[in-house]
């Protein structure tokens, strides 16, 4: 699939070329204006941002390392695809930098800090009950980016930042497998409770299961379903058990 940039972007001015470019790229790729499987040739592309091949493979090279382009052989760089295997693994993934953080941060959260939190799981509730999805999940990346940074450990919240942007696309995906907005709410509720206690071990276990999305409803045809978008062609395991297994 090919898809060019809009007719209506302006051409990028001419300063931090490279960072422009990526920043522009990045933005149009996680609000899905590029969408996953779209080429991005380097021709059109040039021409589109009135900018050289230069700055443009530059700027591709940076997001391939980010995993949100692949290069493909013969096609050239392509927007990723995140796969329904892949969305678990970064899940898992994810579940572990933020037990992590959590454990981190709750010794050393400030007033400040504890009174942000307070006040985007609130507004994450009112976004729920407006069933603001887009609006809930900017408070959510918010209310968790705090967390990892206040965790104090700046590798992992780079890490953490740069698994976040794989993923962004499908968070809302994950809303629908956890049960949605409101029961996503309800889980900041009794991670901020088990934070305000001071109590580190249980603030990791409430996130861990926030976070983890169990393996029976991921199985489940629901799931499949909603990833059958971006992930046609691998087989449902349920599919591949023998008479035996069952």
């Amino acid at each position: 699939m090919t898809t060019p940039l809009s007719a209506s972007d302006a051409p990028l001015e001419n300063r931090t070329l490279r960072e422009q470019v990526a920043d522009h790229l990045r933005e149009e790729i996680l609000s899905s204006r590029l969408a996953p499987g779209t080429e991005l040739g380097e021709v059109a592309l040039a021409r589109s941002l009135g900018i050289s091949r230069g700055p443009l493979r530059e700027a591709l090279g940076q997001l391939t390392a980010e995993g949100l382009v692949t290069i493909v052989p013969r096609r050239g760089a392509v927007v990723t695809r995140l796969t329904r295997r892949e969305f678990i693994d970064a899940y898992q993934v994810r579940a572990a930098l933020e037990s992590l953080a959590v454990r981190l941060a709750v010794p050393r959260l400030s007033t400040e800090e504890r009174d942000e939190l307070h006040r985007l799981s609130a507004a994450m509730e009112e976004r729920a009950a407006a069933s603001d999805t887009a609006g809930f999940f900017e408070l959510n990346r918010a209310f968790h980016r705090l967390l990892v940074e206040a965790s104090g450990n700046a590798r992992l919240a780079a890490v953490h930042a740069q698994l976040i942007a794989q993923m962004a696309r499908l968070m809302e995906k994950s809303a629908e497998l956890r049960g949605g907005l409101e029961q996503s709410a309800a889980e900041h509720r009794a991670l901020l409770a088990a934070i305000d206690a001071g109590d580190a071990v249980r603030s990791a276990r409430l996130l861990e299961e926030h976070i983890g999305v169990p393996q029976r409803v991921l199985d489940s045809h629901a799931a499949f379903t909603l990833f059958e978008d971006e992930d046609t062609d691998e087989p449902n395991p349920r599919d591949e058990e023998s008479p035996a297994d069952g």
